[in-house]
């Protein structure tokens, strides 16, 4: 028995690989597959499980066999997925989105490198998805790592049997990327998900142990004479916006155009002419008491899609690009003038990028993008006189990025950044170089960097950062080594974003994880990490901890995880002090966080997190409370709700004052956040849905004594400060309804509602506050939105 297992399992882990069959028969994208043509195909069957039982063959009672046939035009695949009919989950999303659901999928490297994939997903309802997978990790549809911004122009329908479903997919070689040879050979893997079991399946066995997943695929063989078409696509576009703000009312009409071209079999021109933004979604505004900038979500889809080679070095934050203006003209003074209007945010003028990847593995990246010169008004504060002056010059954003792959799942990477500013304004560069490298089997894995800064301004500043981490990335038992340091001048926030700098850390973990299901999980992973990190120039603990973390996905799908952290010593904070060479003291803590969400394929899911923090100091204690139900009503109707209150209590922090004699004020505050979300979604069919997002943010922060900043980091007592207590709300509502009438272009049609409130007045109660939203302040957008995607080689027959 034992000699019979071992050769079962090891048949999964030869590549299997059918032959390419072409067809002349014209191919009705219907679902159906009754075309003669696919009698003629070879069948990819005997699927094995990715998740959670890593290796077990698929049983014979959800049997799945596709069909691959190619013409001068595409590819075609056709699937029959055997289930119980009324068992097969097939809610309706928009595209893109994944839903609760069966998903069949293909992957397909015209260039068999195990470097990208291009992976076209089609869910039991008939909702498209579609990704560039250039990452490594799980093959699943929901690993979101994956560029899932990308969207190509390809047909497929579905269809409900009594013996299952079944898919046909027809996807044109203008949105695939292979080389001109007349015989090729491709990357191939066929993807299969059971939603209501949470079972992954693929045709080609990947095995789990293994972090590399697209070097795993199967073997598509001789397809012949086919040629790259002609890779040119317009996206234009038209909008109107009205708007009804406490400035006024504004009727605005906008147009423009998107370019995608191939220069070759592996590189892509994507350009936007005359961009418009105005339709994603809105921000997570907060009210920010730390001493760093907040970070927010990138929904511009040209700075989402297809940027995995110019994020490699980890140097691109997209939102300083058309982000608000940072500047002030250089006679400005704070004590006779002040900013009194200025624009939300600069204007993209225009943007491009080319990226792509030859079939020796040389990946190559240009971004480029212009904002314009922007103005602000500043008012006298004596005599109310206003002028006009640059608070943002002409500006050119750009981004080089070199990488080449080799031994299929190893990298060395260059990356250059530059920000050049009109006029006096300071200019910055930043150059990296990454290595990745993996053992011939993947089980162990070596990277680095070293990163160098540049300012150029009024005076010159350099700086650099360097890591390098060892880590096992195979098998049950997992460990990694990690270290890195920055120095003093080390900027990035031109054009990156970086929050602490002018420390060394040293980091090491070990895990343990469980690769098959036990008889009480499917998942199961424990790990143990330990970090120290030093300030360069004191030598002082910024940061020292041990941490245990236990997460664990149940039989019936259910996740729990528990966080145990202690942080035996105080520790020094050198970025609340707003002033170079200051710090102040952060007493150790022990910290604890459980989480738990059940199965989405309920018709009622629940998600709640706990987080509870102590410090080695009488009464200051930070703790987190959040809930968020999900009811799917039906399987085109969803609801979730969301809220989470946060709580510091004797919490200790700057209030950004500096007296004539140096002094830093502090504050022992108490600080209350109450957040509510709520989404829905209602589809009319899977072109056709409806959209809401809507929330409210509150935060109070109670002043209740303060101190000043001594040169040891601790505090001192001084007289109570007046009116430094916070109250601000926030609420923003986007309704949409969204229509994909043709492959890749929609129309949305969109109501905005948004407000913003802030005062030092902590009398009101949430009821009063959220009313103070809408007494002023309030900001209705309206907007209707036309955007189509034309393919070159469809439009020229139009002529």
């Amino acid at each position: 028995m034992t000699v019979f297992f071992f050769c079962f399992f090891a048949g999964f882990a030869q590549q299997k690989s059918i032959d390419a069959v072409r067809t002349n028969a014209r191919i009705t994208v219907d679902g159906k597959l009754d075309e003669e043509a696919w009698k003629t195909a070879p069948v990819a069957t005997d699927f094995v499980m990715f998740a959670p039982d890593n290796g077990k063959a698929i049983a014979a009672e959800k049997r799945t066999e596709v069909r691959f046939l190619y013409d001068n035009e595409a590819v075609y695949i056709a699937g029959t997925l055997k289930d119980d009919p009324k068992l097969i989950l097939k809610e309706i999303t928009q595209r893109d989105v994944v839903g609760t659901a069966d998903i069949f999928g293909v992957f397909l490297n015209g260039f068999n490198d195990g470097q990208q994939d291009f992976q076209f997903f089609v869910t039991a309802s008939g909702v498209q998805l579609d990704r560039l997978a250039t990452e490594d990790g799980e093959v699943n549809v929901s690993n979101f790592s994956q560029d899932m911004s990308w969207d190509a122009i390809w047909d497929s329908a579905t269809e409900l049997t009594e013996s299952g479903w079944t898919v046909e997919m027809k996807i044109p070689y203008a949105a695939l990327r292979f080389s001109k040879e007349l015989v090729q050979n491709w990357g191939l893997n066929f993807y299969r998900e059971i939603r209501r079991d949470r079972q992954v399946y693929t045709w080609n066995f990947v095995d789990a142990k293994i972090a590399t997943t697209r070097n795993q695929n199967g073997l598509l063989r001789g397809i012949k004479d086919v040629k790259t078409p002609t890779r040119l696509f317009f996206i234009p576009y038209a909008s109107y916006y009205y708007e009804d703000t406490p400035g006024g009312i504004a009727n605005t009409v906008k147009a423009g155009m998107d370019i995608k071209y191939g220069i070759n079999d592996a590189f892509t021109l994507d350009a936007i002419l005359v961009p418009d933004f105005g339709q994603t979604r809105f921000d997570n505004i907060i009210l920010n008491l730390t001493p760093f900038e907040q970070q927010f979500a990138e929904n511009r889809p040209f700075f989402t899609e297809g940027t995995d080679l110019f994020s490699k070095a980890n140097l691109l934050y997209t939102r300083r690009i058309g982000g608000p203006a940072r500047f002030r003209p250089r006679d400005f003074d704070p004590s006779v003038e002040s900013l009194s209007d200025q624009p939300a945010a600069v204007d993209l003028l225009n943007a491009l990028k080319i990226s792509g990847r030859t079939k020796g593995g040389l990946g190559i990246g240009v971004l480029n993008a212009i904002t314009e010169e922007t103005y602000g008004t500043f008012t006298n504060n004596e005599t109310g006189a206003t002028r006009r002056a640059i608070i943002e010059p002409l500006t050119n954003y750009n981004v080089f990025v070199v990488d080449q792959r080799f031994n299929n799942n190893s990298s060395v990477t260059y990356t250059n950044t530059s920000v050049l500013r009109n006029g006096f304004y300071r200019d910055a560069t930043v150059s990296a170089l990454n290595f990745d490298l993996y053992t011939k089997d993947n089980s162990y894995n070596l990277f680095g960097d070293f990163k160098y800064s540049s300012i150029f301004g009024d005076t010159y500043v350099d700086g650099f950062k360097t890591s390098l981490n060892f880590e096992k990335t195979s098998g049950k038992w997992r460990y990694s080594l990690f270290g890195k340091y920055l120095s003093d001048n080390y900027v990035v926030n031109d054009l990156g974003i970086l929050f602490q700098t002018n420390y060394h850390n040293a980091y090491v973990d070990w895990s343990y994880r469980i690769l098959n299901p036990t008889g009480w999980f499917n998942s199961l992973s424990i790990a143990f990490r330990n970090s120290v990190e030093f300030q360069n120039n004191t030598g002082r603990v910024q940061d020292y901890y041990h941490n245990v973390s236990i997460s664990a996905t149940s039989r019936a799908n259910d996740f729990y995880s528990f966080e145990a952290q202690y942080n035996p010593l105080t520790a020094y904070d050198f970025y609340m002090p707003q002033v170079e060479n200051r710090f102040n003291y952060v007493p150790g803590s022990y910290i604890l966080n459980a989480y738990y969400s059940s199965n989405y394929n309920r018709t009622f899911a629940l998600d709640a997190r706990l987080n509870y923090r102590k410090y080695f100091e009488c009464n200051r204690i930070d703790y987190v409370y959040s809930v968020s139900p999900r009811i799917r009503v039906s399987d085109r109707c969803l609801l979730i709700a969301g809220t989470s209150y946060v709580r510091s209590i004797n919490d200790l922090g700057s209030i950004g004052f500096v007296d004539d004699a140096g002094s830093i004020y502090y504050t022992r505050r108490t600080v209350k956040t109450i957040t509510t979300d709520l989404t829905g979604r209602y589809a009319l069919n899977n072109r056709m849905t409806f959209n809401l997002t809507a929330r409210h943010y509150w935060l109070t922060s109670r002043n209740k004594a303060n101190f000043t900043l001594r040169d040891d980091g601790f505090l001192t007592a001084t007289d109570f400060i007046e009116g430094i207590d916070d109250n601000f709300g926030a609420f923003n509502l986007d309704l949409s309804y969204t229509w994909w009438f043709a492959p890749a272009s929609q129309i949305t049609v969109l109501f905005r509602n948004s407000a913003q409130d802030y005062r030092n007045d902590l009398s009101q109660n949430y009821g009063r506050s959220f009313q103070n939203l809408f007494a002023e302040n309030m900001a209705n957008i309206f907007s209707v939105s036309f955007r189509y995607y034309i393919d070159y080689n469809a439009a020229k027959n139009w002529f």
